[in-house]
């Protein structure tokens, strides 16, 4: 089966592995334990924590280890909703935000916060004027993926950051698709709050961080937690997280070579798909656009027919974010940059990773034009 799945997840990288199998043997001590096993694990977990911090630039304290992109999301904007007077009780997020945040919005939106959507260009970057004209005093936070899951577009962090520093609200930018892959050192010290995840960077699944760069400045949203830095309840999974920096710091530096070894067979497919002469579409930007992420549709063709034909053929590709299959719904991202319905149910994602090779595009591309013959 020829892998191109990555931004749903990854497989473990085998140093990764390694440093979780020894961890789980060796510091399987509970890390807020007094004894000398827990003593042991309260180090590794330290240590863990800060190199995840000086890949970001950034002081230890402001790291604080989650199950994942989810729960980061989840946890940063119950943490910065109440940070905040009861009054500032306007939200704005993008349309494009991964379901864990959508779904949390709607809740608050339901107990009766003000919830403004911003609107998306074509290419689906943020309209920054919408942006600019709905913040107000009330303004409590401020939320935007760095890049989209689905057509992995980059947002214009230090655009956005600039504009909702004048109004004194949080932002909150959700990393998952972007750490180890983008320097994320640049946009740490823009944003309040940062998501990452383990298993998008060939870590073991449910580890991931919230980050708060400036964490003395906020209140937890549950008191008397003694995890975390009381942010987070639960005994932490000290070998996991372990793995998690591991895995992630290997990625982080490979990440430039990578970047342009992806793009390189990004343009090799969409170049022998053209020279095919097969009908189809690139959803996403041009210039601002991770390389690892290539959305497309076929008009005529239903993209789950072609992910479905493709995994008959050997091919693993998918429709979207995870967290959204298994919902007749049409791409969430798509309707939102003005594609119509049928448009939005024509679309497929293909992520690339570390294993991906050309020989693997030579196979797709034929594949693709096999699929799109029977129109």
């Amino acid at each position: 089966m020829i892998y191109l799945d990555y931004a749903a997840t990854t497989p473990m990288d085998e140093e990764a592995i390694d440093v979780f199998s020894q961890a789980s043997r060796r510091f399987f001590g509970n890390a807020s334990s007094l004894h000398d096993i827990g003593s042991e694990s309260a180090r590794l977990l330290d240590m863990s924590r800060r190199q995840l911090a000086e890949m970001l630039h950034m002081k230890k304290e402001g790291v604080i280890f989650t199950s994942g992109g989810s729960e980061s999301n989840m946890l940063a904007i119950d943490t910065f909703i109440a940070s905040k007077p009861a009054w500032q009780n306007h939200l704005i997020v993008s349309r494009t935000e991964h379901a864990s945040i959508d779904n949390l919005i709607c809740r608050f939106e339901r107990s009766g916060y003000e919830v403004t959507y911003l609107r998306h260009g074509e290419d689906g970057r943020i309209d920054i004027e919408h942006l600019r004209g709905a913040l107000s005093e009330k303004t409590c936070l401020v939320i935007v993926q760095h890049v989209n899951s689905e057509i992995g577009v980059i947002q214009p962090i230090e655009q956005i950051s600039k504009i909702v520093r004048e109004h004194q609200a949080f932002l909150h930018v959700d990393c998952v698709q972007s750490f180890a892959k983008l320097p994320l050192d640049e946009i740490s010290g823009l944003c309040d709050g940062m998501s990452i995840s383990s298993h998008k960077v060939y870590g073991p699944k449910g580890t991931g961080a919230v980050i708060f760069p400036a964490i003395h400045q906020l209140r937890a949203p549950i008191p008397n937690i003694t995890h975390e830095s009381g942010f987070r309840p639960g005994t932490v999974d000290v070998p996991s997280i372990a793995s998690f920096v591991t895995a992630a710091k290997n990625s982080a530096n490979i990440s430039e070579k990578e970047h342009e070894r992806i793009s390189k067979l990004r343009k090799q497919l969409i170049q022998q798909l053209t020279e095919r002469k097969m009908g189809f579409q690139i959803i996403g930007a041009k210039t601002e656009q991770l390389p690892h992420i290539l959305a497309l549709t076929f008009p005529g063709l239903q993209g789950q027919y072609v992910m479905l034909e493709l995994n008959k053929k050997g091919f693993a590709v998918s429709t979207g974010s995870a967290c959204q299959i298994g919902k007749q719904n049409p791409s969430k991202t798509m309707m939102a940059i003005g594609k119509s319905e049928e448009e939005a149910h024509q679309f497929i994602r293909l992520s690339f990773g570390k294993h991906t090779t050309a020989d693997d595009i030579e196979k797709l591309a034929d594949c693709l034009e096999g699929i799109a013959s029977i129109r």
